[in-house]
């Protein structure tokens, strides 16, 4: 058995989701194939509750059609930082940059992180399970492929529909084609993605489920994918047993200026991840300069440490539209290295101009990708007045 109809939705739509994020903001068409998609899935961020943010209809033909025939799973943007991490980890691609070694070496004591080179050969074409993790919070596996030359693992969405004898052998099928069991038993889920790995996408498919775990501490775990014009499917059975030393915070903790707020529900802290959870609620604080042709984009938050390291986000999601007033944000960063005694969060905005929802102080090479650092991104404006600094107490 598969992921369930809506988990299969979730997937494919947090694809989309990704892959347009990482596109320009200056974007006056769209390809009429994703947008229709994204139009006929009504999904939920949490089970049985309805809203959902979706991208306007103005995205760069061009570039959503260079993401389509790559069939890349996006993380948002992907800074060259991360990129250089990704090439230098061949099938780590579910590690942030800023993991430390020390923070990989702890998570293989605890179980969390695995690579156990299980290789399975159907018909010419050789798939590998090169690593996997679980932390308590996320799943992650990274499959590695052999026996064919093709420009990517994923099969590219403009193929999906297209007849099985039409289809070149040896893609990795999409989120409907691929189970996942705990011990013998569907694994649920409500938020996720599979896909090309960023910047490998030759040589690497990742899946990863984000949101709505429930899985215990030990289990068999059962990745079951397929692959076209190949009739066998490719079966990895693994044992997953960790040493759950994760830290989970529930402040409940509100910072307020009167007319926005927000409330910290969890912060948890593991080897190799960091989750913020939280709610807002309130119009989304304006300066001077986000007033007239331009606006405040929706409030995002920064985690810095005692120390003033900032983590990195995992995924920065642009949407071409005017905030709301309620949200629901899951958001994960890279982990700490080692344990706080405090963190603090440092929400801000980006201003964008109202007609083509472009962000302030982008800054990109001649191929369109933004240049390192974080500033590249776009001039954040910080909110000092909703700033909240919460202790790390064990």
């Amino acid at each position: 058995m598969g992921p369930l109809p809506e988990q299969r939705e979730f997937a494919e739509i947090n694809t989309l989701e990704n892959m347009l994020r990482e596109s320009s903001f200056s974007r006056p068409s769209m390809s009429k194939q994703i947008m229709n998609r994204i139009g006929e899935i009504e999904m939920n961020r949490e089970p049985k509750k309805t809203g959902f943010s979706v991208l306007k209809k103005s995205v760069v033909a061009a570039s959503v059609t260079a993401m389509l025939g790559a069939g890349v799973l996006g993380t948002g943007f992907v800074s060259p930082a991360m990129a250089d991490a990704l090439k230098k980890i061949p099938g780590f691609g579910v590690i942030y940059n800023g993991t430390s070694d020390q923070a990989v070496e702890s998570a293989r004591s605890q179980g969390i992180l695995s690579d156990p080179k299980q290789s399975v050969t159907h018909n010419g074409i050789t798939l590998k399970l090169a690593t996997y993790l679980y932390d308590g919070t996320r799943l992650s596996f990274v499959l590695e492929r052999e026996g064919v030359d093709l420009e990517n693992m994923a099969l590219p969405l403009i193929l999906k529909d297209a007849p099985e004898a039409q289809l070149p052998k040896g893609y990795i099928e999409g989120a409907d084609n691929l189970t996942l069991l705990a011990d013998g038993q569907e694994i649920k889920y409500t938020s996720g993605g599979f896909g090309d790995v960023p910047y490998q996408q030759k040589t690497s498919f990742k899946g990863e489920l984000t949101g709505g775990l429930s899985l215990p501490d030990q289990f068999e775990l059962t990745i079951r994918a397929k692959v076209t014009q190949v009739s066998e499917p490719f079966e990895f059975k693994v044992p997953v047993q960790i040493d759950n030393k994760a830290l989970v915070l529930k402040p409940n903790i509100s910072k307020s200026d009167g007319l926005f707020s927000y409330t910290v529900q969890e912060l948890y802290i593991s080897p190799l991840t960091t989750r913020l959870v939280l709610d807002s609620k309130g119009a989304v604080p304006q300066t001077s300069e986000q007033t007239g042709e331009y606006s405040a984009s929706r409030v995002y938050y920064e985690i810095v440490d005692d120390q003033g390291n900032e983590l990195e986000q995992h995924t920065l999601g642009y949407f071409n539209s005017k905030p709301g007033t309620a949200y629901h944000l899951d958001e994960l960063y890279a982990p700490f290295v080692g344990t706080p005694k405090s963190i603090t969060i440092k929400p801000f905005t980006f201003t964008v101009k109202n007609n083509d929802w472009s962000v302030v102080g982008e800054k990109k090479d001649s191929k369109g990708n933004h240049l390192p650092g974080k500033d590249s991104l776009g001039t954040r404006t910080y909110l000092k007045d909703l700033e909240m600094t919460l202790p790390v107490n064990r």
